[in-house]
């Protein structure tokens, strides 16, 4: 396991999920769930979403090297681009659309009920294509899992902890700043590396 794989998937995982729908959508069912039960629950559609990412990640890393260093550069700038839209936007979704139908269920059910949620709202976002991307680059399923895993975690508790407070100290739009901004640096890195 390399560590830096772990340590750079942390913080590029980290960053773009702050911002993102997952948080507010954590922070959301929060308010309507017991907190512990709404982070086993999201924690839960993360493990299986980094699971399916990391297995697709893996098999990206049989292509050709220059093949999945030119994707993967693409998709970090594609990243950053679109947080930075984002950011210009100050785009501040409430994340209700993903809660508006849960209904007022107990223990079990609010860790499927938040299971689902998540689960759903995942597929196909930011966080889940650069961790196939970041398996695909450093060919280390396991240290990318943990660090994927580890900040979706994180940002998970956050949210449920701390996420309303959070916001008030730091706006969205920085946050989307700072994730456009690592996203940018890892697709010069990755660019500079594809032609080195």
């Amino acid at each position: 396991m390399d560590p830096v794989a772990v340590v750079v998937t942390f913080g590029t995982i980290f960053l773009v999920e702050l911002p993102d729908k997952t948080f507010l959508a954590t922070l959301v069912l929060a308010t309507r769930y017991r907190p512990l039960l709404v982070w086993i629950g999201v924690s839960l559609a993360f493990a299986v979403q980094t699971v399916v990412a990391v297995l697709l990640g893996h098999a990206a890393s049989f292509l050709p090297a220059d093949l999945v260093q030119g994707v993967a550069a693409a998709m970090f700038l594609v990243g950053a681009v679109l947080l930075f839209r984002e950011g210009r936007a100050h785009h501040q979704s409430s994340g209700e659309e993903f809660v508006a139908n849960a209904r007022d269920v107990h223990g079990v059910r609010q860790v499927l009920a938040c299971f689902l949620i998540l689960f759903a709202a995942e597929w196909g976002d930011l966080s889940q294509l650069f961790t196939i991307t970041l398996v695909a680059k450093y060919e280390d399923p396991i240290g990318v899992f943990i660090g994927a895993l580890g900040a979706l975690m994180t940002v998970s508790a956050l949210a449920v902890v701390a996420g309303k407070q959070l916001l008030r100290w730091i706006p969205l739009h920085v946050l989307h700043y700072l994730g456009a901004g690592v996203c940018l640096v890892l697709a010069l890195v990755t660019g500079y590396e594809l032609v080195a």
